[in-house]
């Protein structure tokens, strides 16, 4: 935990920012895998832990805006708990670790709730994620399914995207931790790839580095060598002479906060000249979006050049016949690269994407629907304290090239030949996490083998 201080002052903004009724938020619960003892890994919710720090299952606050009472609610462990799980600190104790007050178990916290609403007192509460929290609340609050979606507090979700968006000091030496055993990560799957090795082995590999100190991982291990499936966590394929393998991972602290990096590199110890060709492509992408980053830059822009630098090295192989700005207005370039450049990234590793990407990643302004528009989960001028990745790539998927050439979609500007020639080669994503300074960015972190170079020195050693 941070000294609870940070807690104190985080939770003094936010009754500053929404000033009336009351403020709810809500902790996760345990959640059973195929019976109620055996559960999933246990992870807090990322607005609970920033305002608390406080990683029990079960917990809710309570924050009253006008009398300044800030309260814990949950049930104390039984005699029956102590025997399965040994001792644990009291509510009482939990509560005192950051200055809040426990007010007693979730049946005390729902009269609260039912004698402020009769008072006609506002409950602002963000909208659940998970269906047992929606549950509760409308237990809680006496509101059908269709309510809890109608009332839930803009204002509080905007109060919290105002402060967990600039991250301080403290939150950047965490996030640099989790960055750093992520480099570590790719490290490892660097030096044991081979011919032969199975891709649950090298994920198997990645995961004890990152559970090994302390944390965890921060989404699902993508370790393909069908990198041409963005979000692809299937592991059964043994890996063989002539194929990329991409892996993209990334660790998460003690605490909760997200490293995330992608790499490409070849089963066999070099790259073929074709993939060191396209590979450089989505290199030279990906260091002119870094260049741009800087406050005041929207990020959209920085999207949009990485695409057209990604349409001159793909006009340049024969795969385009248009000007790749043309070709990037037009959304043409979605053939290779389907999703967004970037996200933003702290205690969520999408951060804060529970709270609405419209406000999170557009600042409320209007999202394309353009397909290669549409997944680009950030768009608004940068500004000093933003953490967010830059992972742009180029993807080779089969079924997209027949679904257009069906259609007879840009039929003059794509070479539907060359590109089926290269139906089985894969994708190819690099990934790196970026602080937005005052005067530019830093990479954050230890930097991670990226160059041809850089990648053939660290499987060669």
């Amino acid at each position: 935990m941070f000294p609870k201080e940070t807690y104190i002052q985080r939770r003094q903004r936010l009754k500053e920012s929404i000033q009336n009724g009351l403020i709810l938020l809500q902790g996760n619960e345990e959640s059973p895998m195929n019976y109620m003892d055996n559960t999933y890994h246990f992870r807090q919710d990322s607005s609970f832990l920033y305002f608390s720090g406080l990683k029990r299952a079960g917990l809710n606050i309570i924050i009253d805006c006008e009398s300044g009472e800030e309260l814990l609610f949950g049930d104390n462990y039984t005699i029956d708990d102590i025997v399965w799980m040994g001792e644990q600190i009291t509510l009482d104790e939990e509560a005192d670790k950051v200055k809040l007050k426990y007010a007693g178990n979730t049946d005390k916290l729902s009269e609260l709730l039912h004698k402020s609403q009769k008072k006609g007192r506002t409950v602002h509460y963000i909208l659940p994620y998970r269906a047992d929290n929606k549950l509760k609340l409308m237990k809680w609050l006496s509101y059908t399914e269709d309510h809890i979606e109608k009332e839930h507090s803009e204002l509080l979700a905007k109060a919290v995207i105002s402060q967990r968006i600039y991250k301080s000091d403290e939150e950047i030496e965490e996030i640099e931790k989790a960055v750093n055993t992520t480099v570590e990560m790719h490290k490892t799957a660097m030096r044991i790839t081979r011919p032969g090795i199975k891709e649950s082995e090298i994920a198997s590999r990645v995961l004890e580095i990152a559970c090994a100190t302390g944390g965890n991982i921060s989404f699902p291990i993508i370790a393909t060598i069908n990198g041409q499936t963005l979000h692809n966590h299937y592991h059964g394929n043994t890996l063989h002479p002539g194929q990329l393998f991409l892996l993209d991972c990334g660790a998460e602290t003690e605490m909760g906060y997200a490293g995330d990096l992608s790499s490409t590199f070849p089963v066999n110890p070099v790259f073929d000249p074709v993939q060191r060709e396209i590979y450089e492509i989505t290199l030279k992408a990906h260091e002119s979006a870094i260049d741009m980053l800087q406050p005041g830059v929207n990020f959209r822009d920085c999207h949009i050049k990485a695409c057209t630098v990604m349409a001159e090295g793909m006009k340049d192989m024969g795969f385009l016949n248009c000007n790749p700005e043309e070709a990037v207005e037009r959304g043409i370039h979605a053939m290779f690269f389907q999703c967004g450049l970037g996200h933003m990234m702290g205690l969520d590793v999408h951060d804060m994407e529970n709270l609405g990407e419209h406000w999170v990643g557009y600042n409320g302004a209007e999202r394309s629907s353009t397909f290669g528009l549409k997944s680009l989960r950030l768009a608004r001028e940068l500004e000093a304290g933003f953490v967010l990745t830059i992972e742009p790539g180029i993807y080779f998927i089969p079924t997209l090239m027949q679904k257009w050439k069906k259609e007879r979609k840009f039929m003059k500007e794509l070479n539907y030949d060359l590109l089926w020639e290269f139906r089985k080669f894969g994708g190819i994503r690099n990934e790196e996490n970026f602080l937005i300074t005052h005067s530019g960015k830093r990479l954050l972190g230890q930097p991670k083998p990226k160059t041809i170079d850089d990648i053939f020195e660290l499987r060669n050693l």
